[in-house]
């Protein structure tokens, strides 16, 4: 370019242009062209200035390392002077000048500007020209900026509240994904349940990223326009919050309170970046616009359509899940109330601690904040915060409980001694069972004249049937076929040194149940068809059946796997242990803050007041127990538990089948088989009753008789619940037709509501027992003579009489019939009237049991 063109050039395209031809063709003169590529230091700062820079093309940038102004950061187009100020004050330059691209520069070097500058003083016009244009800029630019301030301050965060407090592998993962959010610029939804501040984890998402210097807005979607121009602004009016935040940080809060007009907008911002302007009635759509923003979504569920659209995604845990957090979160929270109000920080006790990691917190770490501050406030300056002042910390599944080991502490140390059940089970069950196996095989073979089947049929059965609403599976606790499992487990691994099979849990929860069934159903029909009743040689058969199958799969498997899956009799055990008022469980909240070992469910040595144990003979974890069916309460866990975790509860009767209980079609067939186990019982008064003359001597006429006895109730029962269907069905097609609102509800599956019946399977069986138990129990000192060849005449016998026997039996069947249609009632959560049929049949029932059992 030519030095007249040079000037014309400088005259139009710079601030020099006020200057004279003279002073203008003189700068001209010394000009050096240079080519500069990108990504180039052209200015570093904090260094004197090299000479004057004139752009001729491409795109310069600055930056500074002064946070404090980022207004120093700035963009350079053709016909920029760079450096001018800093010569004519002699200056460090403020800033670093980066090239953006290759860029073509006019420089005139340092030294030669300053000789122009002592010969035309006129440049210093040029100089004042760039302050004032500068300053224009700078008025703009703060207008601007106050505008924008007015406009976000409403919605500003200033601050992260607090980072992420405890130690748990929760809070280590949340940090992390904190981190990896802070590291770009995507997009993040936060979620979670109520309470667990997580507006504050978006601001520390901001506050950790680069862009942390930029605003972060926070606005709750439920005050939102539906048209969304507070948000998007208007096109040609007032401008939205997205415009005026720029490239900051909005956080949308609660989005499952977002208007639907808005979903689909905001479903384009995170997906595009853009946005579209809102406009009125009868305008055109206006063009989109993009926002450099970065939009963090919270809610309390994630919604698919946001889920696909954003980067990151965090599900915050709640406290429930943290309790190994709780200690270190009491700290916290202690230590900032007592810090604000300069007060002396109280200690909190164990037990006081303990309390709150067995509460589920539903407020999260809110309910934390405020229980915490109120504990304080209601010490009123004490050293130590204690169990009683954290009185709300109370559970759903701890309610209506009372721990019997914290009210009758000398319970505690006998369930905790040799005594129980190892003293029990080792010196007296497996002897005493031996010895009456014994008599069954060589003794008397009647009932009348063998105290062994006395004690089987007259005591066994209607004792434990009775304390199974009481104790649950205490029977299995100092079961002697299980102890007799257990020596042969020891024996065979002292004899044959080698490791155990694990269970196969996956096929064994699946079959295992039905070969309980199956198990039973032969069982049943050996006993009617064989009379073990009366039949002491067959009643032994039966035990050492059972027994071997215990000692089979004790010598294969770990632990007790006949007890849990296997055994008949430990399922119907397990079965009639839901209807117990006491139940073994720990305290969830203790267990995963405290416990690192698990030595109730593992086993291992002495720690604390733990003592050594195998682990608990079933493989269940008391604090994963949701009902009684798996747990035999031998109290191996409550020896094993260093942390006093372990509780022996009482609580309603049965309150597991309406709150945490889980359907099993394979205890449904165990249910229904033992109600069919009555009829069964009772096959000739049945037979009476219905007046049939059957011979029962034949012995395929028998059998097919009392497999048809077993599947009536189940039969009956199946009719009454597909009756209910039907009036569901009906009664709906009726409203329909009358153009009226469904009020009927659906009844719940088969396989849920029959867990209904489960008061009168358990009553029916023990007012058919309650014959034998008031009736013969009392006669075992003259039969145990008689079994011996010795006359027991004179010996006493304590026998009720018949008319109270019929009223105890009536008496039982009437409470069963009343318990089964209020645990109906519980389970289905329905109006009486939906579940009439389901009443009935039970109704029916109670009237058949009276009569073939009391009459």
């Amino acid at each position: 370019m030519t030095s007249p063109e040079t000037v014309t050039w400088l005259q139009e395209r710079t601030t020099l242009g006020i200057l004279s031809p003279e002073a203008l063709n003189a700068i001209a003169q010394v000009i050096e062209e240079q080519v500069v590529p990108p990504e180039t230091d052209l200015v570093s700062e904090g260094t004197p200035p090299e000479a004057l820079y004139i752009l001729l093309e491409g795109q310069l940038e600055s930056n500074s390392s002064n946070q404090s102004n980022p207004a120093l950061a700035c963009g350079f187009l053709a016909g920029a002077v760079i450096e001018l100020k800093e010569l004519l004050l002699d200056e460090l330059s403020p800033f670093t000048i980066t090239t953006v691209t290759e860029c073509h520069l006019w420089v005139v070097p340092a030294a030669k500007f300053r000789e122009l500058f002592t010969q035309y003083p006129e440049i210093a016009q040029a100089f004042s020209r760039q302050l004032v244009q500068e300053l224009a800029q700078v008025t703009s630019a703060l207008g601007y900026e106050q505008e924008r301030s007015v406009a976000l301050r409403p919605y500003l965060v200033t601050k992260a509240q607090r980072g992420i407090v405890g130690t748990s592998r929760y809070a280590v993962r949340l940090r992390e994904q904190i981190r990896e959010a802070a590291a770009d610029r995507k997009s993040v939804d936060i979620f979670g349940e109520p309470g667990l501040e997580k507006d504050n984890i978006a601001a520390l998402i901001h506050f950790g990223s680069p862009k942390r210097r930029e605003p972060i807005i926070k606005v709750n979607c439920g005050i939102l326009q539906t048209s969304g121009a507070d948000l998007f602004g208007r096109a040609g009016g007032k401008p939205g919050l997205l415009e005026w935040l720029g490239e900051g940080t909005l956080v949308l809060n609660n989005t499952q309170e977002l208007p639907e007009e808005l979903l689909s907008p905001v479903t384009q911002l995170l997906k595009t970046g853009t946005y579209t302007p809102v406009t009125r009635s009868g305008e055109p759509v206006a063009e989109a616009r993009p926002s450099k923003a970065r939009i963090l979504i919270v809610s309390e569920k994630t919604q698919p359509t946001i889920e696909r659209s954003v980067g990151h995604i965090i599900k915050v845990p709640p406290l429930r899940v943290r309790k190994a957090d709780i200690q270190a979160q009491v700290e916290y929270y202690t230590s900032l109330y007592i810090r604000a109000r300069g007060i002396s920080k109280p200690h909190i006790t164990p037990e006081a601690l303990r309390r709150l990691q067995s509460y589920d917190f539903p407020g999260n770490v809110k309910e934390l904040k405020n229980l915490v501050e109120r504990a304080i406030v209601q010490a009123e300056g004490a050293n130590e915060l204690t169990e009683e002042i954290f009185w709300p910390a109370e559970t759903k599944k701890k309610r209506f409980r009372v721990n019997l080991l914290n009210a009758y502490p000398p319970l505690r140390r006998f369930l905790r001694s040799p005594w129980w059940p190892d003293r029990i089970n080792y010196g007296f069950t497996a002897t005493a069972f031996a010895l009456m196996v014994a008599v069954l095989f060589i003794g008397p073979q009647t009932r009348d004249r063998n105290f062994g089947l006395n004690l089987f049929w007259a005591w066994w059965w209607p004792f434990f049937l009775f304390l199974f609403p009481f104790l649950g599976r205490i029977w299995c606790s100092v079961c002697p076929f299980m102890i007799y499992g257990e020596i042969t487990q020891k024996l065979s691994l002292w004899l044959w040194p080698r490791k155990l099979k694990r269970w196969p849990r996956e096929q064994a929860e699946k079959w295992g149940g039905w070969f309980m069934f199956g198990l039973f159903t032969l069982i049943f029909l050996w006993e009617e068809l064989w009379h073990l009743e009366n039949t002491a040689y067959l009643s032994a058969c039966l035990l050492l059946l059972i027994t071997a199958g215990a000692m089979i799969f004790s010598a294969i498997f770990e632990r007790r796997f006949w007890c849990r899956y296997l055994c008949p009799i430990g399922g119907m055990n397990g079965l009639f242990a839901k209807l117990s008022m006491t139940e073994l469980r720990a305290q969830q909240g203790i267990c995963s803050a405290s416990c690192t070992t698990y030595q109730c469910y593992k086993g291992g040595p002495q720690k604390g007041e733990g003592m050594e144990t195998n682990g608990c003979p079933l493989y269940s974890h008391p604090a994963q127990l949701e009902d009684n069916r798996d747990c035999v309460l031998c109290m191996t866990c409550l020896k094993a538990c260093p942390h006093r975790s372990v509780e022996f509860n009482l609580r309603p009767p049965g309150i597991e089948l309406w709150t945490t209980h889980v359907p099993r079609s394979y205890e449904v067939a165990l249910l229904f088989l033992l109600l069919g186990g009555i009829y069964l019982h009772r096959l000739p008064e049945l037979l009476s009753w219905l007046g049939l003359q059957l011979d029962l001597t034949q012995f395929w006429q028998h059998l097919g008789l009392s497999l048809l006895v077993l599947i009536m109730p189940v039969a009956f029962t199946f009719a009454g619940y597909k009756m209910m269907q039907l009036f569901y069905w009906l009664a709906n097609y009726i409203e329909a037709a009358k153009s009226k609102i469904q009020n009927y509800n659906k009844p719940r599956s088969f396989v849920e509501l029959a867990y209904g019946y489960l008061p009168l399977v358990l009553g029916g069986n023990l007012a058919h027992y309650l014959r034998l138990g008031l009736g013969e129990a009392g006669r075992i000192l003259p039969v145990a003579f008689a079994t011996f060849g010795l006359s027991a005449e004179q010996l006493p016998i304590l026998v009720a009489h018949p008319a109270v026997t019929a009223f105890l039996q009536g008496t039982t069947i009437i409470f069963s019939v009343l318990l089964t249609i209020l645990l109906t009632q519980k389970i289905a959560k329905q109006p009486v009237l939906s579940l009439l049929w389901q009443h009935l049949a039970a109704i029916a029932l109670g009237v058949s049991m009276w009569v073939i059992i009391v009459f």
